[in-house]
């Protein structure tokens, strides 16, 4: 069992940029993909990036290749999406993910282990 808890959302403005994190608990962690994906009102949830077990391998969204990075540290059990060039589209709550077998998914019925969520505010 994972447990998440992301952090780092809040307000800023176009152009800005702000670096979520996502801290796990639970010793299977290092054996997880993880994601990162995001929920605008009105909207479904969608895709923004993923990471394999070992941080070798990443993939990003379309819409945010670029701008956004994701990456993590399994000695500290975390990881980290940076988020550069923020645009007023890029608001939207934003989830961390986890699924057990280390390979890159971008479905969301793929993971597991969801985060609460936080929010992230971009204006213009």
């Amino acid at each position: 069992q994972v447990q998440l808890v992301e952090s780092g959302g809040g307000l800023v403005q176009a152009g800005g940029s702000l670096r979520l994190s996502c801290a796990a608990s639970g010793r299977t962690f290092s054996a997880c993909a993880m994601g990162w994906f995001r929920q605008a009102p009105g909207k479904e949830r969608e895709f923004v990036a993923a990471i394999n077990w070992s941080g070798g391998s990443t993939l990003h969204a379309r819409s945010v290749k670029g701008r956004f990075t994701i990456s993590r540290d399994n000695a500290k059990n975390t990881v980290y999406l940076q988020m550069n060039s923020l645009k007023p589209e890029d608001t939207a709550v934003y989830y961390c993910a986890g699924r057990p077998g280390g390979a890159i998914q971008t479905d969301t019925y793929d993971y597991v282990y969801w985060g609460q969520g936080t929010q992230v505010t971009v204006s213009s």
